[in-house]
C-alpha cells in the first residue's frame, strides 16, 4: 500500500474506532469438540488486525478466492471480519433478506429428486452462522449444515450458536470446514440440496462467479446469495459527498477484478448460463436511530475505503465523516444501504 494512502483503520481511529478482534485462541488443530448436533473442526489462530467497516479489504494483489475441501490455507491470512461486526450487523441483515424468495426455495427443496435423510447445506463463507440462524429455523425437515469459513474463530461462534431445531421441530445438525470459498473441486457439492451464502458475490471475480455457477448447476442444487451490495446508498440531509463517496467506495469494491455492485448482474448472466431460472429481489438494510451503532461503524468502513481509493478525498472525507456520525449520534441520520438477494434454482440432476 502507498504510503500516502489512508486505510479504512487510519480514517475510522481519527474519529471513533470498530471494535478490535479479540485475542487469539489457541486449539489444538486435531481437537475436535462435539456438542448435541454440532460438530466444529478448528485450528491454531494467529493473533491478526482486522479491517474495519463495510467489508473485506484485500491486501494489495490478493484475490479473494473459496476453496472447498481445501485444507491447507496459509495459517498467516488475516481474517476479514470481526465478529464483532457481524454481529452488529446480524439483525440489520435479517431483517432486510428477502422473505419473498422463500418460497419458490421451499417448493424446490421438497422436489428435489432422490432426498432422503433430510437437506444438507453448504453455507460458503459463513462468518458466525447468521445465515444458518435465520434460514434453518425457516425451512421444515432434518437439516445438515455445512459451515465453510477461512477463519478457525468465526467458525468456533457458528457452531456454537447454530439453530437445533428447524421450522416444524426436526434436528438440525452442523459440521464446520476451514477453507477459503471460490474456486470449487468438480465434487465439491456432491450431496448438496442447498448453498447458501452472505455478502459473498461481491467479493468474487467474474471467473469465480462462473465457478460457483456451474458447481451448483453440476450438483443441480439451488444456490440463495444474500446481501450483495447494489452500489447504492441514500442519506437523509444530502450532502454535496454523498455521490462522491459512494462512486469512490464502488471503485474500490472492484478493485482486483472483483466485481463488487457488478456481482449480482454477472451471477445473473453465469446461473442462466449454466440453465439456472434466477430471481432477484432486493434486501436493503434502512437504517435509523434504533440502529445507530451499525450505522456509525458502517459510515466510518464506508468513508474509509472511498478514501482507501482516492486519496485527495482525506481531508473533506473527514469533516463530511465527522459530521456525518455527530448526526448519527444525535438520532438524526437515516440510511439506506441497497443489497440484493439472488435465487438460482439449477436444472434438478437424477439424485442430490
Amino acid at each position: 500500500m502507498r504510503k500516502t494512502t489512508m486505510t479504512p483503520a487510519d480514517l475510522a481511529r481519527q474519529v471513533g474506532r470498530i471494535p478490535a478482534r479479540p485475542g487469539a485462541r489457541e486449539v489444538s488443530p486435531d481437537r475436535e469438540t462435539q456438542t448435541t448436533g454440532v460438530m466444529q473442526t478448528t485450528g491454531v489462530m494467529e493473533t491478526t488486525g482486522v479491517i474495519e467497516g463495510a467489508g473485506p479489504v484485500a491486501r494489495p494483489g490478493e484475490r479473494p478466492t473459496v476453496r472447498l475441501r481445501d485444507e491447507d490455507v496459509a495459517a498467516q491470512e488475516p481474517p476479514r471480519y470481526a465478529p464483532e461486526w457481524l454481529r452488529l450487523r446480524e439483525p440489520a441483515d435479517a431483517t432486510a433478506r428477502a422473505i419473498d424468495l422463500l418460497d419458490p426455495l421451499r417448493i424446490r427443496l421438497a422436489n428435489l429428486p432422490g432426498r432422503t435423510g433430510g437437506l444438507v447445506v453448504h453455507d460458503l463463507g459463513c462468518g458466525t452462522g447468521s445465515m444458518g440462524r435465520w434460514l434453518a429455523p425457516r425451512l421444515d425437515g432434518p437439516q445438515h449444515w455445512i459451515l465453510h469459513d477461512r477463519d478457525p474463530y468465526l467458525l468456533h461462534f457458528a457452531a456454537v450458536g447454530s439453530p437445533r431445531v428447524a421450522a416444524d421441530g426436526s434436528r438440525v445438525t452442523v459440521e464446520t470446514r476451514r477453507g477459503d470459498v471460490a474456486r470449487l473441486t468438480p465434487d465439491a457439492l456432491v450431496g448438496a440440496s442447498l448453498v447458501t451464502a452472505s455478502a459473498l458475490l461481491d467479493v468474487l471475480t467474474r471467473e469465480e462467479i462462473d465457478t460457483l455457477a456451474a458447481a451448483c448447476a453440476g450438483a443441480g442444487c439451488p444456490a440463495l446469495l444474500t446481501l450483495s451490495v447494489a452500489g447504492r446508498v441514500e442519506l437523509s440531509a444530502e450532502n454535496p459527498m454523498d455521490e462522491e463517496i459512494a462512486a469512490a467506495f464502488n471503485d474500490h469494491q472492484r478493485r482486483g477484478g472483483l466485481l463488487g455492485p457488478d456481482s449480482v448482474t454477472a451471477a445473473c448472466e453465469a446461473f442462466a448460463d449454466h440453465g439456472a431460472s434466477v430471481k432477484v429481489h432486493p434486501s436493503a438494510w434502512r437504517l435509523g436511530p434504533d440502529e445507530a451503532a451499525l450505522t456509525a461503524q458502517w459510515l466510518r468502513g464506508w468513508v474509509g475505503a472511498a478514501v482507501e481509493e482516492r486519496p485527495d478525498l482525506a481531508a473533506r472525507a473527514e469533516t463530511y465523516l465527522e459530521a456525518r456520525l455527530a448526526a448519527c449520534a444525535a438520532g438524526e441520520l437515516h440510511v439506506t444501504v441497497h443489497h440484493s438477494d439472488l435465487l438460482a434454482l439449477a436444472r434438478p440432476t437424477g439424485g442430490v
